[in-house]
């Protein structure tokens, strides 16, 4: 079976024709006129695509065809397109908790809800979130900010403290970054 999955939502038409093509295509080719069946397909897939002739704003990984005909040749190179798309958003993201970072536009989002961050900011919470135990302020200014250890500076802590601050403010969330003893966490 294909890595690579489309799904055709409420548009026989172009099932019918894809299914018809399906040994020449390189991808899985299923179709779904609901939206609970789709959200079903949609948890076991890894790598998808959903296609249909209008837009759902509620459906993520869409590519909307309503511009037909469409040559065949260009269809293929269109859905091409979209998988690399997707490939390269999914690489932008890193799950922390029951948060995503968006690497690209910089962005925490939680719930429909977004946090603008600095590059230092993500920096310093993909740093925290690759730790499985506390991270010292000297290894922080070392790692993301490339000071020197022996310099002094109240930089990092700072840095956490407003840092924790946005986070508590947008997300009511006291406990993302911790600090213990040894230094800074995210558990």
């Amino acid at each position: 079976m294909s890595s690579q999955n489309i799904i055709i939502y409420k548009f026989i038409g172009l099932y019918q024709i894809l299914e018809e093509l399906g040994l020449d295509l390189n991808f899985n080719i299923i179709f779904v006129d609901s939206e609970d069946f789709l959200n079903e397909k949609v948890k076991d897939l890894n790598n998808y695509l959903i296609i249909s002739n209008k837009k759902y704003s509620h459906i993520r990984n869409q590519f909307v065809l309503d511009n037909l005909p469409i040559n065949l040749f260009k269809l293929i190179e269109n859905i091409n397109i979209e998988f690399l798309k997707l490939q390269f958003n999914n690489q932008s993201e890193v799950k922390v908790n029951s948060y995503t970072i968006d690497l690209n536009s910089r962005e925490m989002l939680s719930k429909n809800i977004k946090l603008k961050l600095t590059e230092k900011e993500i920096n310093t919470i993909t740093y925290l979130s690759k730790s499985d135990k506390p991270v010292g302020v000297d290894e922080l200014q070392e790692k993301v900010w490339s000071y020197q250890s022996d310099i002094e500076t109240h930089t990092v802590e700072t840095h956490i403290y407003r840092l924790r601050k946005k986070i508590l403010n947008t997300f009511n969330d006291n406990n993302f970054i911790t600090s213990e003893k040894n230094g800074y966490q995210i558990k």
